[in-house]
């Protein structure tokens, strides 16, 4: 059949889908020309790496998306790999989008916020910042030393100043207590205090400084001038690279055998706000640079804006096409650059040994690991050490808002991107097996071949042999079942009746309860989000004009029902979609 269905694949640039046995897809790779990419595959003279043969062993069916060109192929693959996070794939296991600070020069009065997702709006993004803390420092140091407005209101139409005015943090633009003029020089004052463009800024603080003296305006003139000093103590004790190489990321990477670990520098301005590193496992014979070419593609597919350089110690694959990819993603040009000399080289190494000093550390702990699998083995008295763990838990009060969670452990570390919440559909009242045996079938079909190799489940003998029937019904092998009970704490098997005690505090069973109970605690906060969102919306749903969409506004706006209740009218008012006779309405339908 692949034979016969290789024949009709067009020699043109595309992307290809390989599928396993249940239809689950395996990889995802683009070819400039798909028709050749696809017999080297096939053909028994092929070279294929461990990995590739593994792969090749899975599949059971193919499908092809021709493109107009290599550029689109490269698009559409980064987003079916994003979409699918195939088996073979070598994934970025980070399902973050980075904080940018986001400044609204697309508003009438602009203001500054946080935000993760990126919008062609014409507002300016800074950033990314990671970890976030530095971002919260420049927001907080902005924000007391820049009167820009911190409400998201739309000043459409006069309003009276709020308490923020009050405090001497906001000029009151919704009341005219400023000039457009005059706000708009502090936006500026902003962007370049973000942009690290500080001698214009300084200049421009001292001329206002200057200004407001000889207008015998002391305390604004005070006022700027403390701006100044905090300004120039703030800077001095920034990580400040380079100002004259602009906006760079420095890609440091490590791969001496079948792992690999990238360091990424982010540096905005000359200045270092922020790194991320990152840990591949897997990567088989895949040559560096294909390994940089696809990290690059997967990194900047997620939502973050590319630099204008890249700094990599080689180039990668298929360089023209992705350098035009970065250019589509960012609206600009995009350089990758390999760098023989000078600060950027220097920036470069120290990228490197910091990739190379996680890689080192990674291993030491996985060598850990390795132990503490070893002795949960012996423990539990299971056929095979536990690569990788999973637990289910149920979370609900008399059965109402009942809830199901799972939680994936695996490398030594907790894998949030495999995590699960599941509403419970078929069990009424409380049943607390029946409950178990809905949210581990759910989870058999959700995670198809990348079930666990040990399955914890919360709870006593019953919910084991709930889980069990589930297990045995889709026929499932391979997967151990454990439960863990509390209060004492000690695990169930399916082998034996007599518990196994997991109060000795040793690593293994510390590791075991550690699992059981974050399952426990995902578990709870979904429980206790959606009771609250029904009591946020039993308590709206019977105020006249208040449907399901302003409900959600408020609950986004103000947080909960009791944010709601201690908002003022104004405040109510001013969010979008509201007016003021809506606002009343709200007021008074929470009146106690």
């Amino acid at each position: 059949m692949m034979t016969g269905k290789l024949s009709l694949v067009p020699p043109k640039p595309g992307v290809y889908i390989f599928k396993g046995p249940k239809e689950n897809v395996l990889y995802v790779g683009k070819a400039k020309n798909l028709r050749n990419r696809l017999r080297s595959y096939f053909q028994k003279s092929a070279g294929l790496d461990a990995r590739k043969s593994v792969m090749i062993g899975n599949l059971r069916d193919f499908s092809y998306v021709v493109t107009n060109n290599e550029l689109e192929a490269l698009v559409l693959e980064a987003n079916l790999i994003k979409q699918y996070k195939p088996r073979f794939n070598i994934i970025l296991r980070d399902d973050k989008n980075y904080p940018y600070l986001k400044l609204t020069i697309n508003e009438e009065w602009p203001r500054l916020e946080v935000v993760r997702r990126i919008k062609k709006d014409g507002a300016l993004y800074f950033g990314p910042y990671v970890p976030a803390a530095g971002m919260w420092e420049a927001l907080t140091l902005i924000r007391r030393n820049f009167l820009l407005r911190p409400c998201r209101y739309l000043l459409d139409k006069p309003m009276r100043p709020c308490i923020q005015h009050q405090m001497g943090k906001c000029p009151a633009p919704c009341a005219g207590l400023i000039s457009k003029e005059e706000y708009m020089k502090i936006v500026e004052d902003v962007r370049l205090f973000l942009r690290g463009e500080k001698k214009e800024l300084l200049r421009g603080l001292e001329k206002k400084m200057e200004r407001f003296s000889e207008e015998l305006r002391f305390e604004d003139a005070a006022r700027i001038r403390d701006s100044i000093n905090n300004l120039k103590h703030i800077w001095e004790s920034q990580k400040v690279v380079a100002p004259e190489l602009g906006d760079i990321d420095v890609i440091g990477f490590h791969a001496p055998g079948k792992e690999a670990a990238f360091q990424v520098f982010f540096i905005r301005g000359g200045i270092m706000i922020g790194t991320k590193d990152f840990f591949l496992k897997d990567t088989g014979d895949i040559p560096a640079r294909t390994l940089l070419h696809n990290f690059i593609e997967q990194f900047y597919t997620k939502e973050i804006i590319p630099p204008d350089e890249i700094i990599l110690h080689a180039r990668p694959d298929g360089m023209t096409v992705l350098t035009a990819w970065l250019r589509q993603r960012r609206g600009k040009r995009v350089r990758i650059i390999v760098p023989s000399e000078n600060k950027r080289l220097e920036l470069l190494k120290m990228a490197e040994e910091n990739a190379r000093i996680l890689f080192n550390n990674r291993n030491k702990k996985q060598t850990t690991s390795e132990e503490i699998l070893r002795a949960a083995k012996e423990k539990l008295g299971i056929k095979d050490i536990p690569r990788s763990i999973g637990a289910l838990d149920v979370s609900t009060i008399f059965g109402s808002e009942s809830v199901g969670a799972f939680v994936y452990w695996s490398e030594g570390e907790f894998k949030k991107d495999m995590y699960r919440h599941l509403k419970i559909k078929t069990v009424e009242g409380m049943d607390d097996y029946s409950m178990m045996r809905e949210i581990t079938e759910r989870m058999i079909l959700n995670l198809g071949d990348e079930l666990p190799s040990l399955m914890v489940i919360d709870g006593g003998k019953g919910q084991l042999e709930a889980a069990k029937k589930a297990f045995e019904e889709y026929n499932i092998k391979g997967v151990e079942l454990i439960s863990i009970a509390k209060k004492p704490d000690r695990a169930f098997t399916l082998t034996s009746d007599r518990p196994i005690d997991l109060e000795d505090r040793t690593p293994a069973a510390l590791l075991l309860k550690g699992i059981r109970d974050e399952a426990h605690r995902f578990a709870i906060s979904f429980h206790r989000k959606l009771r609250d969102k029904r009591t946020m919306k039993s308590v709206l749903e019977d105020i006249p004009g208040i449907g399901k969409k302003r409900r959600l506004a408020l609950l986004r706006y103000f947080g909960s029902i009791e944010g709601v209740k201690k908002a003022s009218l104004d405040e109510i008012a001013g969010i979008k979609g509201f007016n003021r006779k809506v606002a009343e309405k709200i007021v008074e339908g929470l009146k106690e």
